[in-house]
């Protein structure tokens, strides 16, 4: 019997994938808004544009549901903490394996691996990107030099995510400014 992660899975169409984990979110309520579509379509550009070694459909569909259990709006740092991990564990119920959903909570460093995957490494950077170049009810996106300084310089800073120099040159290619 096909799980809800064979299927999605098995959907090598980009914008198909996308239709999917829509109406997952209208029959379910998981999290999923035009901030889930920003950050997926950042990950499918950096694989595409740097060449990245790395499944892309494992990568765009876990951008799609990583955040499945974030709550819209939350104050609560351990809420904040907890979402991936809780994701995961839906994601688990859904048929997915053990490394996707390992992939999954390793979007932030609240969940701790050492062997962590390099997949999760995008998910980090086009999550701690694109929440810091769109507008949040709390203040205005960042510009685009401004959040990779914060990005690099705050949000990882003392942490090795092994495609940030990567990201940079990918986000400094796109702007068409020198690294």
């Amino acid at each position: 019997m096909e799980t809800f992660a064979d299927y999605i899975l098995s959907e090598e169409d980009y914008i198909k994938k996308m239709e999917i984990a829509y109406y997952l979110q209208k029959r379910t309520g998981i999290f999923f808004d035009n901030s889930v579509i920003l950050k997926t379509e950042l990950a499918r550009l950096f694989i595409d544009t740097m060449n990245l070694d790395v499944d892309k459909n494992l990568v765009l569909t876990a951008c799609l549901l990583y955040a499945c259990k974030k709550n819209i709006v939350s104050h609560d740092i351990e809420k904040i903490k907890k979402y991936a991990e809780e994701g995961a564990e839906y994601l688990e119920t859904l048929g997915f394996s053990k490394r996707f959903c390992k992939i999954c909570t390793g979007v932030n460093r609240y969940t701790e691996s050492e062997d962590r995957e390099k997949e999760s490494d995008i998910l980090e950077l086009v999550d701690n990107f694109g929440g810091l170049v769109l507008d949040r009810p709390e203040r205005k996106g960042y510009p685009i030099d401004e959040a990779m300084n914060l990005l690099e310089n705050r949000n990882l800073k003392d942490l090795d995510n092994r495609y940030l120099e990567e990201f940079k040159k990918f986000v400094y290619l796109k702007e068409g400014v020198a690294a």
